[in-house]
């Protein structure tokens, strides 16, 4: 065999290899700021239930996990640009988002969003008037505040959810509205500073993952990964380590 030939055969089983490993990392882009979904802990390292959730998710589907980390309100664009494969970030499955990605499977129910403000705070909100209210922009939570409260109302919407809550405690917005799970993980480490008020709101769906639309591939192992959670339970049993509820779906 000639040298042009080894050559030739040896670049193409790298290109192979190199396709292999393409294919076998799963980038998911997360926000990293939205405890207990996904955080950055003490040592400033990504951690909290879909960090947990993906790394599962990528051993049964033999694929290797690279979190990136990326601002909410472009986390969308970006997916759709490439600059990762999957979304996990406490995404909520709606008709809106529907019309640009897609999801997988939800892998938490729908959970209702709640209030937050500051201990002894009265509002009525049977006639909630002139008041500021605090809500992450471009989630299912700042539509639902803008229809329901703008017209007698100040919303103020944020790049972060812990902004939100700064300012909260700063005076500066009397309520914040998110999801339950987040203001109730804040609630608990104020101190006692912060309460849940207020009505429970049911908007949105359960929480999915989001992909691209062109990625059914993709689209079919994670959802096969998923129903294997549910069946076995162990994704029932990440959901209460998290969120002290459940069971949801091993029946």
């Amino acid at each position: 065999m000639s040298k042009k030939w080894l050559l030739a055969i040896s670049l193409g089983a790298a290109l192979i290899s190199g396709q292999v490993s393409a294919e076998d990392k799963l980038r998911i882009g997360t926000e990293g700021a939205y405890a207990p979904y996904n955080f950055m802990n003490d040592q400033g390292k990504l951690a909290g239930f879909e960090i947990d959730l993906g790394n599962e998710l990528c051993k049964r589907t033999q694929m290797t996990c690279e979190f990136v980390v990326n601002e909410w309100d472009s986390i969308i664009p970006n997916l759709l640009a490439g600059n990762y494969d999957a979304i996990m970030a406490g995404m909520s499955i709606t008709d809106e988002r529907k019309k640009s990605i897609t999801f997988s499977e939800e892998y938490k129910p729908v959970d209702p969003s709640l209030y937050a403000a500051k201990k002894d705070t009265q509002l009525d909100f049977d006639k909630l008037e002139g008041k500021n209210i605090g809500v992450q922009g471009a989630t299912i939570q700042a539509t639902f505040v803008q229809d329901k409260w703008a017209a007698k109302n100040t919303i103020k919407a944020y790049e972060k959810p812990d902004q939100s809550l700064a300012d909260l405690m700063a005076g500066t917005v009397d309520a914040v509205l998110a999801d339950g799970e987040f203001i109730r993980t804040a609630v608990e480490g104020s101190n006692g500073e912060l309460v849940v008020i207020g009505p429970s709101e049911m908007i949105g769906g359960g929480i999915g993952i989001g992909m691209r639309p062109d990625d059914a591939k993709l689209h079919e192992k994670l959802n096969a990964a998923l129903a294997e959670m549910k069946k076995d339970g162990s994704l029932d049993e990440l959901i209460k380590t998290y969120f002290k509820v459940g069971p949801f779906y091993k029946k």
